[in-house]
Order: C-alpha cells, then sequence, then structure tokens
C-alpha cells in the first residue's frame, strides 16, 4: 500500500488545514475516517466472500473425489460377492454332483425350516421348564427336592451366617 510516515502525514494536515480551514477540518477529517473504516469493512468482507467461495470449492471437490471413491469401492465389493457366490455354488455342484446321488437330501429351505423348528422346540422347553420352576408346588415336594420355598433378602441372609456375638455384660 501507500507508505505515509510522520512527516508526510503532517503535510497533509498542514495543506489540508490552509484549503479547507479550521472549522470545516474536523467534519472532513471525521468523513475521512467513516470513509476509510467502510472500506477497509469492505474489503475484509470481500476477502472473507473469497475465502468461502475457495473453501467450498474444495469441498465439492473433496466430495466428488470421495464419491468416486465409494463408488469403485462399492463396484469392488460387488465384484466380490459375486465370485463368493459363484464359487459357493460351484462347491455346492460340486458336493452334490460328485457321486451321483446328493450327499443331504435337505434343499436350503428345508434346513432353514428344520432350525426354525427345532429354535422353537428349545423355547417351548425352555418355557415348561421355567413354568416348573416358578408354579405352585407344594410346600412338601419343595422341601423333598431341596427348592426354595421363599426369597430371603440380602441383610437377613448376611444377619442368619454372621458370628453371634456375647451378650452384653450386666450391670450388676
Amino acid at each position: 500500500m501507500i507508505d505515509l510516515g510522520l512527516t508526510k502525514l503532517a503535510i497533509i494536515g498542514a495543506v489540508a488545514l490552509v484549503v479547507i480551514g479550521p472549522e470545516k477540518l474536523p467534519k472532513v477529517a471525521r468523513m475521512a475516517g467513516t470513509l476509510y473504516g467502510r472500506a477497509q469493512r469492505y474489503l475484509s468482507e470481500v476477502k472473507s466472500e473469497v475465502s468461502r467461495e475457495i473453501e467450498m470449492e474444495e469441498l465439492r471437490n473433496l466430495r466428488k473425489d470421495m464419491q468416486e471413491a465409494a463408488d469403485s469401492v462399492k463396484q469392488d465389493v460387488q465384484e466380490v460377492e459375486n465370485s463368493i457366490a459363484q464359487n459357493l455354488r460351484e462347491a455346492e455342484s460340486a458336493w452334490h454332483a460328485d457321486d451321483g446321488a446328493p450327499h443331504d437330501s435337505y434343499s436350503t429351505y428345508d434346513r432353514a425350516q428344520a432350525s426354525a423348528e427345532q429354535h422353537a422346540r428349545k423355547a417351548k422347553e425352555f418355557r415348561r421348564k421355567r413354568l416348573v420352576r416358578t408354579s405352585n408346588m407344594p410346600a412338601w415336594y419343595k422341601q423333598h427336592n431341596g427348592i426354595k420355598s421363599h426369597v430371603t433378602s440380602g441383610a437377613a441372609r448376611v444377619a442368619r451366617h454372621r458370628p453371634r456375638s456375647k451378650p452384653p455384660a450386666s450391670f450388676f
């Protein structure tokens, strides 16, 4: 920018004092200061706007690069899935066709159905066992088989197993 030293400012001030006059000089100086401030604010806004636009352009480029990378990864994963599925089909066909008779007569659907039936059977058995544990049984049966007949709190269990202290000695 312009190199304004103290001597140059003094010369400009003296010329302004002679040309403008001492009465109007404060108003002109104030106006010049406000105009200078407005110009600085305008320049800073323009600079910030330009930097924001540059950052947005960089972000757009980065987003574009990331999208391309994601698409390439997606294609690679799809190719791998296709090759795995093909290898799996080849292995299953080799497994079933090696001696002419299938070793496993169940299809994938039949295996899934059998697994679901097994899961349902286990769930039903679990519910039955839980019902047996929580259902009403006669007290004599619980005592005979060692099943708890009522719930004892933690404090009661601690008090029951705490060593007994000696009774306090009598005062007399």
